[in-house]
């Protein structure tokens, strides 16, 4: 698959997914903000997004596209304790909403309320598919729908669910 070089070693899910492991983690960070109020409300699937600047060096490197990994907050209202848990995210210009610049959408496989302005911290460990136009709200739903799917498999295996323990997602209280 064309533009995904970085990711070096291609296996499948329990399911036949196929997916894209990467040799060392991409590590990203960001306070939380509002995005374009449509990954929730319209997708089903709200988002946590982070601002692009930082990684724009990062984000002409590599391909547009559905990725995953884990994801840490800090201790906040939306998990009291912290919390690490399971993502999935897009990386790109979202061709159905014909956006205009590259952006960062996290979204947290697992129900939480929304947590606006908290810093967050993701380490993608994979790649599932390029972006992609699709020809309809519900295809692009359901091509959601599957990703998560197939994060939610793919962070099961070793070498994935290693992950949740990388040092970059500890936040100390110093």
């Amino acid at each position: 698959m064309p533009g995904v070089e970085q990711f070096t070693e291609r296996k499948e899910t329990s399911s036949g997914f196929e997916i894209y492991l990467r040799d060392q983690p991409i590590l990203l960070k960001g306070v939380v903000t509002k995005g374009f109020g449509r990954g929730g409300k319209m997708l089903g699937c709200p988002t946590a997004n982070i601002p692009v600047d930082p990684y724009l060096e990062l984000l002409s490197e590599i391909p547009g596209g559905i990725y995953f990994g884990w994801a840490a907050l800090p201790d906040c209202d939306a998990a009291p304790k912290g919390d690490i848990c399971k993502m999935v995210m897009s990386i790109g210009w979202n061709p159905y909403f014909e956006n205009k610049r590259k952006s960062i959408e996290p979204h947290l496989i697992k129900t939480l309320p929304d947590f606006y302005d908290v810093e967050l911290r993701l380490v993608v460990g994979g790649f599932i598919r390029l972006e992609q136009n699709f020809e309809s709200l519900e295809l692009l739903v359901d091509a959601i729908q599957n990703d998560i799917k197939v994060a939610s498999e793919a962070l099961r295996l070793d070498e994935m669910s290693s992950l949740q323990a990388h040092d970059y997602l500890k936040f100390s209280n110093a």
